[in-house]
């Protein structure tokens, strides 16, 4: 495992991808995990940037099936293992991009609430990505087990905690809020303490700095 900050990390991811593609003719799979508002996601888009890669935003996957009450029912262990739905991760989007091929997916409907039943809407449109040399899985828990067996290379990006959430804070409703600390903040406490601890870790990223 390699810790650096952020300036400093970005291009050793850089460096460890370039690294990879001198190793592999197929395409390559890097996994960018961390707690909610530590800056993964703006790191991701950077990166698909430099490498030109095909980006995957995990929260696309969200676990559409799973009621509110069925959540209120799991330990914080099943919500880290639940949230996304990992089948459809690998199945749509990261198994025809590994094979050289554009994947196309229908993302969760952030916007259309709850349906009568509890559950929860995919858009109508598709989210579509080309084939490339480099993917990017973006999201929390995109380390762990369910996609292991295909990831080339893990990166954790971290901040303290009171930062996190003041970044939230920022850019997220206060009831909304409220309500995501009140079941993803123990999650997050399980998962990256536990089951992904920072030494699991190819690179960590310290984007302490705002």
């Amino acid at each position: 495992m390699s810790t650096a900050k952020k300036s400093s990390a970005q291009q050793a991811v850089v460096d460890a991808v370039r690294r990879l593609l001198t190793r592999h003719t197929r395409p390559v799979l890097v996994a960018i995990d961390g707690p909610s508002g530590s800056g993964k996601s703006t790191l991701a888009l950077w990166l698909a940037d430099q490498l030109e890669a095909a980006l995957i935003q995990t929260d696309d996957f969200f676990a559409a099936g799973i009621t509110d009450a069925e959540w209120d029912a799991r330990t914080p262990e099943q919500w880290a293992a639940d949230a996304i739905d990992w089948l459809r991760v690998r199945t749509e989007a990261l198994e025809p991009l590994l094979a050289g091929k554009p994947a196309q997916w229908h993302p969760f409907d952030f916007a259309g609430g709850v349906r009568p039943d509890g559950t929860y809407a995919l858009r109508s449109d598709f989210v579509e990505r080309e084939a490339a040399r480099v993917i990017l899985l973006d999201g929390a828990y995109s380390t762990g087990e369910h996609l292991a067996d295909l990831i080339d290379l893990t990166v954790l990006v971290d901040a303290p905690r009171r930062l996190r959430h003041d970044r939230l804070k920022a850019r997220e409703e206060p009831g909304f809020l409220k309500a995501w600390h009140a079941r993803w903040d123990s999650a997050e406490e399980v998962y990256y303490s536990q089951i992904r601890p920072h030494s699991s870790f190819d690179l960590v990223v310290d984007d302490s700095d705002t």
